[in-house]
Parts: C-alpha cells; sequence; structure tokens
C-alpha cells in the first residue's frame, strides 16, 4: 500500500441537529491555512449573527500538526475540544468545523453539551465525501514511437492494480511515458516493463508528490 496521510473532505458540509430545543448547525469546510479557516469562521457568524455560540475547531497540515479549538463562551472543554477530538478520530486534516448553536432555554449540563457538539460534527462528516493522499513518485519511461501504444496500454492496465496512476504522454524524440506509483509498486513495475521490452527500456525515478484520490477511487 502507498504511504497515507491524514484525509481531508472534498466540499463542504453542513447538518443540523435538536437536541432538548437547542439548534446545533454544523458546517465543516475544507481549507489550506488558518486564515482560511478563520474565513469561514467569520462567514458563519455573520450568516448566523443572532446564534448565541459559534464554537470551531479546525486541523491543518500534511500531518495533521497543527490544531485550534474554541468553545466560544460555553463551559470550558466542553464543545471546542470534543469537536477537535472527533476531527482526530476520523484522523482528518485541512479543514475547520463551526457549530452554531441556537439556545432552546432548557440547559444540558458539561455532558450533554460534549456529546451535542460532538455528534453534530460526527453527523456533518457522515455527510462529507472524503478525499484520501498518499505519496507516489513519478517514474519516466521513454519509448521509440512504435512501441508507444503497446507500453502505454501496458501501464494502464498495471496502474489499475498498483494503485499509480497515469499522465499525459509527451512525444519529441521518443515517446515519453510518466506514471506516479506507490514505492511499494516500484520494482513490480520496473519488471513489467523489463519483460515487456526484453530489458531495452530502463524507467527513470523522478521526484515524489501528495497526489489526493477521493475515497471511492480506492
Amino acid at each position: 500500500m502507498p504511504l497515507s496521510y491524514p484525509s481531508t473532505i472534498a466540499a463542504g458540509v453542513e447538518q443540523e441537529i435538536v437536541i432538548r430545543k437547542s439548534r446545533f448547525i454544523a458546517r465543516i469546510e475544507p481549507v489550506t491555512s488558518v486564515e482560511e479557516a478563520e474565513a469561514v469562521i467569520a462567514a458563519v457568524r455573520k450568516r448566523h449573527w443572532d446564534a448565541r455560540h459559534h464554537c470551531t475547531a479546525m486541523v491543518l497540515g500534511l500531518t495533521a500538526d497543527q490544531a485550534r479549538s474554541s468553545d466560544d463562551g460555553e463551559p470550558s472543554g466542553t464543545a471546542g475540544i470534543p469537536m477537535l477530538e472527533v476531527l482526530r478520530r476520523r484522523e482528518l486534516t485541512d479543514l475547520v468545523a463551526v457549530v452554531t448553536r441556537y439556545f432552546g432555554g432548557v440547559k444540558l449540563g458539561a455532558g450533554g453539551l460534549v456529546r451535542a457538539y460532538s455528534t453534530a460534527v460526527s453527523e456533518a462528516l457522515d455527510a462529507a465525501s472524503l478525499v484520501h493522499r498518499v505519496a507516489l513518485t513519478q517514474v519516466r519511461i521513454e519509448v521509440p514511437h512504435a512501441d508507444a501504444g503497446r507500453i502505454e496500454n501496458l501501464l494502464r492496465s498495471w496502474a489499475g492494480q498498483a494503485g499509480a496512476t497515469l499522465g499525459a504522454p509527451s512525444y519529441a524524440a521518443h515517446a515519453t511515458l510518466d506514471v506516479w506509483a506507490p514505492a511499494s509498486a516500484l520494482a513490480g513495475l520496473h519488471d513489467a516493463i523489463a519483460a515487456a521490452s526484453a530489458g531495452e527500456i530502463a524507467p527513470q525515478l523522478g521526484a515524489e508528490r501528495i497526489v489526493d484520490v477521493p475515497a471511492s477511487d480506492r
């Protein structure tokens, strides 16, 4: 399997739950910086200007190494941290969660608030489309034009089984085919190319990059 990183979501989602007359509206958006996250929070505050609380949690960075949360007036530890814990348990990053609460007149207690804010975020994430991130290595293969179609077909078939992706071919003195493959599959790719070309074609390894892969594609 390719080396994986925390996942993110493909697009923003919003879900509302009602608990003992209080409305909890969870908005979760993919972001790439604290500034983007703060802009999302500001937009939610503006939209729901009359709500009592806008509690937040965000996780950022390729390895989810940045995190922030806010209880926004709720008792300490009953909102932001529980929301953040949901994001951590789901192994997610580069997203911000905002839960807006319209108080319904009935106090929920500390335990009730923790459950409410956690559930609001969990149910919103259940409706989200996940995007997985994997590390892939570029492999460049130069082949004579006469062999390009045959080798490209081989690569396409191989990539579908190996969790790799093909780049667009280019044509100059030779045809150049690019494939992005997980490290664990590189030896198999080299063997497949060697067998198909009687050892005359040698794949060249290039850079590594992080690729977003929709969950349904894995």
